[in-house]
């Protein structure tokens, strides 16, 4: 087994997956400024979930005696609209998918069958979020900005049942 390479490529991952928790908890905090309560914590939820993905790939690979890169891949995009930020999520997923994907058979190559499971199993996960963010593309696309007002609208239900309707 190569080591090293391997290393590399799950650093490479953790760069990646590090990058993609800033951006989205970025994009959570701004949805839910705006009231979009449903994207705000898909965001919050696709950010947990890649941490969960950085702390496997951190045991990865101070088990096969490597130290975390703690580097970011990207600095976080400031965007605010919301179609902006679900294609950009879009991206950053199936390019995560596309490149675990790779790295899975590189890590094959590499007799590395622990690393390359690791790496198939986040493709799944991966493919999942691109999914759940290309959806929501179809749903604007759909609903245009009504989709948009309608959480707006189920927000302030919340907040007005939650204290009394303003008794």
């Amino acid at each position: 087994m190569k080591k090293e390479k391997s290393i590399e490529l799950l650093n490479k991952a953790v760069s990646d997956e590090l990058s993609a928790v800033h951006q989205y908890m970025y994009f959570h905090f701004h949805c839910d400024d705006q009231g979009y309560d449903l994207l705000a914590n898909l965001f919050k939820r696709t950010a947990i979930e890649e941490m969960v993905h950085l702390e496997q790939l951190a045991e990865r690979i101070l088990f096969l005696g490597g130290d975390v890169e703690m580097e970011l891949s990207h600095s976080v995009k400031k965007i605010q609209d919301v179609k902006e930020m679900l294609e950009l999520a879009a991206q950053m997923e199936e390019q995560s998918a596309s490149d675990y994907n790779e790295w899975a058979l590189e890590c094959s190559k590499n007799a590395d069958s622990a690393s390359k499971k690791l790496f198939e199993s986040l493709v799944d996960d991966e493919e999942r979020h691109f999914d759940q963010y290309d959806d929501e593309i179809a749903n604007m696309k759909k609903f245009g900005d009504n989709y948009l007002a309608l959480q707006s609208i189920e927000r302030s239900k919340n907040i007005s049942s939650a204290s009394g309707g303003g008794e």
